[in-house]
Protein backbone atom coordinates (compact mmCIF):
# COMPACT_ATOMS: atom_id res chain seq x y z
CA UNK A 1 0.00 0.00 0.00
CA UNK A 2 2.67 2.28 0.87
CA UNK A 3 4.35 1.60 -2.60
CA UNK A 4 1.40 2.11 -3.96
CA UNK A 5 1.35 5.52 -2.59
CA UNK A 6 4.37 6.71 -2.96
CA UNK A 7 4.28 5.88 -6.92
CA UNK A 8 1.00 7.57 -7.20
CA UNK A 9 2.71 10.71 -5.89
CA UNK A 10 5.73 10.55 -8.11
CA UNK A 11 3.72 9.99 -10.98
CA UNK A 12 1.49 12.98 -10.44
CA UNK A 13 4.37 15.04 -9.04
CA UNK A 14 6.44 14.16 -12.48
CA UNK A 15 2.96 15.49 -14.51
CA UNK A 16 2.31 18.52 -12.30
CA UNK A 17 6.57 19.68 -12.76
CA UNK A 18 6.24 18.94 -16.28
CA UNK A 19 3.00 21.45 -16.88
CA UNK A 20 5.11 23.68 -14.55
CA UNK A 21 7.88 23.63 -16.69
CA UNK A 22 6.08 24.15 -19.88
CA UNK A 23 3.51 26.77 -18.98
CA UNK A 24 6.99 28.89 -17.44
CA UNK A 25 8.24 28.28 -20.55
CA UNK A 26 6.28 29.01 -22.82
CA UNK A 27 5.32 32.26 -20.59
CA UNK A 28 8.45 33.41 -20.90
CA UNK A 29 9.46 32.56 -24.29
CA UNK A 30 5.88 33.98 -25.88
CA UNK A 31 3.64 35.93 -23.71
CA UNK A 32 6.12 37.89 -22.05
CA UNK A 33 8.03 38.64 -25.81
CA UNK A 34 4.44 39.62 -26.96
CA UNK A 35 3.45 42.05 -24.03
CA UNK A 36 7.21 44.06 -24.59
CA UNK A 37 6.36 44.32 -28.10
CA UNK A 38 2.92 45.84 -27.07
CA UNK A 39 2.41 49.59 -26.13
CA UNK A 40 3.10 49.78 -22.74
CA UNK A 41 -0.55 51.04 -21.29
CA UNK A 42 -1.66 47.64 -23.25
CA UNK A 43 1.13 45.28 -21.99
CA UNK A 44 0.61 46.13 -18.05
CA UNK A 45 -3.32 46.01 -18.38
CA UNK A 46 -2.78 42.31 -19.94
CA UNK A 47 -0.84 41.38 -17.99
CA UNK A 48 -2.90 42.59 -15.04
CA UNK A 49 -5.71 40.44 -16.70
CA UNK A 50 -3.55 37.61 -16.86
CA UNK A 51 -2.22 37.56 -13.48
CA UNK A 52 -6.08 38.24 -12.37
CA UNK A 53 -7.07 34.84 -14.54
CA UNK A 54 -4.38 32.37 -13.72
CA UNK A 55 -5.84 32.73 -10.29
CA UNK A 56 -8.17 29.49 -10.96
CA UNK A 57 -8.43 26.39 -9.70
CA UNK A 58 -7.22 24.20 -11.99
CA UNK A 59 -3.58 26.20 -11.88
CA UNK A 60 -3.78 26.08 -7.89
CA UNK A 61 -4.08 22.44 -8.38
CA UNK A 62 -1.14 21.84 -10.73
CA UNK A 63 0.72 24.32 -8.84
CA UNK A 64 0.16 23.93 -5.44
CA UNK A 65 -0.69 20.16 -5.85
CA UNK A 66 3.21 19.89 -6.99
CA UNK A 67 4.51 21.38 -4.24
CA UNK A 68 2.43 19.43 -1.92
CA UNK A 69 3.41 15.94 -3.53
CA UNK A 70 7.11 17.47 -3.63
CA UNK A 71 7.65 17.88 0.43
CA UNK A 72 5.82 14.73 0.51
CA UNK A 73 8.12 13.06 -1.58
CA UNK A 74 11.07 14.50 0.22
CA UNK A 75 9.74 13.40 3.59
CA UNK A 76 9.14 9.76 2.49
CA UNK A 77 12.90 10.17 1.26
CA UNK A 78 14.73 11.43 4.18
CA UNK A 79 12.52 8.68 6.00
CA UNK A 80 13.38 6.31 3.65
CA UNK A 81 9.89 4.81 2.92
CA UNK A 82 11.19 4.22 -0.56
CA UNK A 83 12.43 1.39 -2.45
CA UNK A 84 14.65 3.51 -4.16
CA UNK A 85 15.41 6.37 -6.03
CA UNK A 86 15.02 8.74 -2.77
CA UNK A 87 17.90 10.97 -3.38
CA UNK A 88 15.81 11.99 -6.78
CA UNK A 89 12.80 12.06 -4.94
CA UNK A 90 14.51 14.38 -2.70
CA UNK A 91 16.16 16.60 -5.31
CA UNK A 92 13.07 16.76 -7.31
CA UNK A 93 11.01 18.34 -4.21
CA UNK A 94 13.84 20.81 -3.47
CA UNK A 95 13.67 22.06 -6.97
CA UNK A 96 10.36 22.73 -6.72
CA UNK A 97 9.77 23.47 -3.63
CA UNK A 98 12.06 25.93 -3.40
CA UNK A 99 13.25 26.95 -7.04
CA UNK A 100 9.86 27.10 -8.03
CA UNK A 101 7.48 27.60 -5.76
CA UNK A 102 9.19 29.97 -3.43
CA UNK A 103 10.66 31.88 -6.13
CA UNK A 104 7.31 32.40 -7.12
CA UNK A 105 5.99 33.52 -3.49
CA UNK A 106 9.43 35.72 -2.83
CA UNK A 107 9.77 37.38 -5.60
CA UNK A 108 7.19 36.76 -8.91
CA UNK A 109 3.73 37.64 -6.58
CA UNK A 110 5.15 40.76 -5.30
CA UNK A 111 5.82 42.28 -8.66
CA UNK A 112 2.29 41.39 -9.49
CA UNK A 113 0.94 42.85 -6.62
CA UNK A 114 2.81 45.92 -7.69
CA UNK A 115 2.10 45.77 -11.38
CA UNK A 116 -1.90 45.23 -10.01
CA UNK A 117 -1.63 48.66 -8.09
CA UNK A 118 -0.18 50.77 -10.88
CA UNK A 119 -2.08 53.22 -13.49
CA UNK A 120 -1.29 51.96 -16.97
CA UNK A 121 -1.32 54.79 -18.82
CA UNK A 122 1.03 56.94 -16.06
CA UNK A 123 4.84 57.55 -16.06
CA UNK A 124 5.19 55.46 -12.83
CA UNK A 125 3.54 52.62 -14.81
CA UNK A 126 5.79 53.26 -17.38
CA UNK A 127 8.83 52.84 -15.03
CA UNK A 128 7.43 49.90 -13.35
CA UNK A 129 6.88 47.70 -16.20
CA UNK A 130 10.61 48.39 -17.24
CA UNK A 131 12.00 46.98 -14.21
CA UNK A 132 8.69 44.43 -14.36
CA UNK A 133 9.74 43.35 -17.66
CA UNK A 134 13.32 42.17 -16.39
CA UNK A 135 12.99 41.25 -13.21
CA UNK A 136 9.63 39.06 -13.87
CA UNK A 137 10.86 37.39 -16.61
CA UNK A 138 14.62 36.74 -14.74
CA UNK A 139 12.45 34.97 -12.24
CA UNK A 140 10.34 33.35 -14.19
CA UNK A 141 12.90 31.47 -15.94
CA UNK A 142 14.63 30.37 -12.84
CA UNK A 143 10.80 29.15 -12.02
CA UNK A 144 10.62 27.50 -15.53
CA UNK A 145 14.25 25.32 -14.91
CA UNK A 146 13.77 24.67 -11.24
CA UNK A 147 10.75 23.12 -12.78
CA UNK A 148 12.39 21.12 -15.69
CA UNK A 149 15.26 20.28 -13.14
CA UNK A 150 11.95 18.74 -10.73
CA UNK A 151 10.51 16.90 -13.56
CA UNK A 152 14.23 15.23 -14.78
CA UNK A 153 14.66 14.23 -10.87
CA UNK A 154 11.33 12.86 -10.52
CA UNK A 155 11.97 11.10 -13.93
CA UNK A 156 14.89 9.76 -12.83
CA UNK A 157 13.49 8.45 -9.78
CA UNK A 158 11.05 6.37 -11.91
CA UNK A 159 13.58 4.85 -13.74
CA UNK A 160 15.27 3.68 -10.78
CA UNK A 161 11.50 2.46 -9.52
CA UNK A 162 11.06 0.41 -12.46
Amino acid sequence: MADSLVFASLLLATLGAGLTAGFFFAFSNTVMQALRRMPVPAGIQTMQTINVTVLNPVFFAAFFGTAALGILLGVFALLGLVPSGGIWLFLGGLFYVVGTFLVTVVFNVPMNEALAKVEPATTQGAELWREYLSRWVMWNHVRAVASLLALASYAMALVEWS
